[in-house]
């Protein structure tokens, strides 16, 4: 087989196989792709939380909650909020969010609260779910101990 210059660095054999290699990666591409996407689902609907949640900017914010309940969350609520002089730095808001990684542990009496992450991505309102850009927030979640 004669060979021949396509330019100064590559003979045309070296192109010819160069352009079949590529040929093979455009058709095979595809098909990893498809065998992947299982592996690569989207969420599910069972990942997503449902329900009054209370969301606080910081998680000292959230710790402070935890030390002012008294059994009435607004209160709670509105002692953070006017300590720290942000009326927004914590609420009680219907929320569809995803709940992030553990971050510690508040106590105040018998009350036990696991401290979190979570991510908002819609509010609960009288006409529906609505969607919202994604926030993340500082929440907690009760937490029942028993003694040992």
């Amino acid at each position: 087989m004669e060979r021949r210059l396509v330019d100064s660095n590559v003979t045309e054999v070296e192109a010819m196989s160069t352009d079949k290699l590529i040929s093979f990666a455009t058709r095979l591409i595809p098909l990893l792709a498809l065998l992947a996407a299982p592996l690569c689902g989207p969420a599910q609907a069972a990942d997503y939380e449902v329900g009054p949640s209370l969301v606080c900017d910081t998680q000292s914010q959230v710790e402070r909650y935890v030390a002012l309940f008294s059994g009435d969350a607004q209160t709670a609520i509105d002692g953070v909020n006017a300590e720290e002089k942000n009326p927004t730095a914590c609420g009680l808001v219907d929320a569809v969010y995803l709940r992030g990684s553990h971050l510690g542990m508040a106590r105040n009496g018998d009350n036990a609260f696991e401290i979190v992450r979570i991510l908002v991505v819609g509010i609960d309102t009288a006409a529906g779910i609505q969607a919202i850009p994604p926030a993340a927030y500082f929440s907690l979640f009760s937490v029942k101990e028993y003694a040992v």
